[in-house]
């Protein structure tokens, strides 16, 4: 589970455009204005801990125990879908957006961060569950 967090934390080396636009929002001639940049820095850590707690966690468990007998497309296909509404669950009550059309840019943003980052779960759990013995002997 940590390994989607912490996959879900490097995919915010390329900083999402949320970020970009809040740092040096304010005007050069209002330096209280301003938002630190370490306040930034919080925010990108506080939302990765938040989707990853909020989404996914429960999503991937979800996802591999409704998908423990089948593929691991369906089993990531489980995952995503799954996480696409809780995704826009935890925006929607977050931001208390009106319309869908205000939280699809982050919602598109989170999903495609944390959708690397369940592929690396779902393989790494479909890699744990078989066995070492049984690899060996399917090759």
């Amino acid at each position: 589970m940590h390994l989607s967090g912490a996959l879900l934390l490097l995919t915010f080396l390329v900083p999402p455009g949320w970020v970009l636009d809040a740092y040096g929002a304010a005007p050069a001639s209002d330096p209280p204005a301003d938002v630190p940049p370490f306040m930034i820095f919080l925010a990108v850590v506080f939302g990765c801990v938040s989707f990853h707690v909020a989404v996914q966690i429960p999503s991937g468990l979800l996802g591999t125990w409704l998908g423990r007998n089948r593929t691991a497309g369906v089993s990531y296909v489980l995952v995503l879908a799954v996480a696409g509404v809780l995704t826009a669950v935890v925006l929607w009550g977050a931001l208390g957006a009106g319309h869908a059309a205000q939280i699809l840019p982050l919602w598109a943003d989170f999903m495609a961060r944390g959708s690397l980052a369940m592929a690396a779960y779902v393989w790494l759990s479909r890699r744990l569950r078989t066995g070492p013995a049984q690899r060996s002997v399917a090759r």
